[in-house]
């Protein structure tokens, strides 16, 4: 039986935990380590949204408009088209995209997901939501207060 693919050690620590999203090396393990005794059985409600997209020029449109619409409150485009091979319409096809990686929330995933489905080019586009097991606080209470309705302020403006 053949050997399965080795799946990038980047994309495994983001999807078992780890913190450090670029690690390549074992190295980060310790970093991971540390991070994993700090937040042991806690879930935050974050998640990250991975979209593919036909053109960088579709990923940030759809990027501005989920973010103004404070439905995500980050959208991160990797312009290096990414190669995607896949199975449509009963056929394997080839294609080069761009992966558009969005900070958003579980409360605001299914408004999100039909955001992106009324924008997107494609007619079965990926959208595929991976929990944030943790991270800094800093950055999770930022990425809350983003997804928030702006305060009104009390103050009158002269």
């Amino acid at each position: 039986m053949p050997r399965q693919p080795e799946v990038p050690k980047w994309i495994a620590w983001l999807v078992t935990g780890g913190y450090c999203i670029l690690a390549r090396d074992p190295a980060a393990q310790q970093i991971r380590g540390a991070a994993s005794r700090k937040s042991k059985g806690i879930m935050t409600d974050k998640i990250v949204v991975l979209i593919t997209c036909g053109s960088a020029g579709e990923a940030r449109r759809i990027a501005r408009a989920l973010v103004e619409k404070r439905l995500a409150a980050c959208g991160n485009i990797l312009e290096a088209p990414v190669r995607s091979i896949y199975r449509w319409k009963g056929r394997v096809e080839s294609a080069k995209e761009v992966l558009l990686v969005i900070k958003s929330s579980r409360k605001r995933f299914a408004a999100l997901q039909s955001a992106v489905m009324r924008l997107h080019s494609y007619d079965v586009p990926e959208i595929i939501a991976l929990p944030i097991a943790g991270g800094s606080s800093d950055y999770l209470r930022w990425l809350s207060d983003s997804l928030s309705s702006p305060r009104k302020s009390t103050k009158s403006i002269r």
